[in-house]
């Protein structure tokens, strides 16, 4: 299968990618080639093959959440600072509004 010029800049501008003439040459002909290489899987017979969706073996492996120390309280987290409110950090503000 040969790609048309249109075609080819369909798929540039897709990318976002401006082509000059040389360009759209170089990449009528490399793509039509792509295309025609990917085409013949279709020749492969998948009869008899299940079909797979990864290949490595790997499972993900789960486990029980355990408290191994125990949590952080607000008042721990909160004892370094001078000035809390509502168990929250307070700083300076460093953002100003504008109108």
């Amino acid at each position: 299968m040969k790609l048309t010029k249109k075609e080819v800049l369909h798929i540039a501008g897709l990318a976002k990618l401006s082509l000059n003439k040389e360009e759209e040459v170089k990449f009528e002909k490399q793509l039509s080639e792509i295309v025609n290489y990917v085409s013949e899987l279709n020749e492969i017979s998948l009869q008899g093959i299940e079909p797979t969706s990864q290949t490595t073996g790997l499972k993900n492996v789960f486990r029980e959440d355990l408290e191994t120390e125990p949590s952080l309280t607000p008042e721990k987290a909160l004892s370094g600072t001078e000035e809390t409110y509502n168990n929250y950090f307070m700083v300076p503000q460093i953002v100003s509004k504008q109108s």
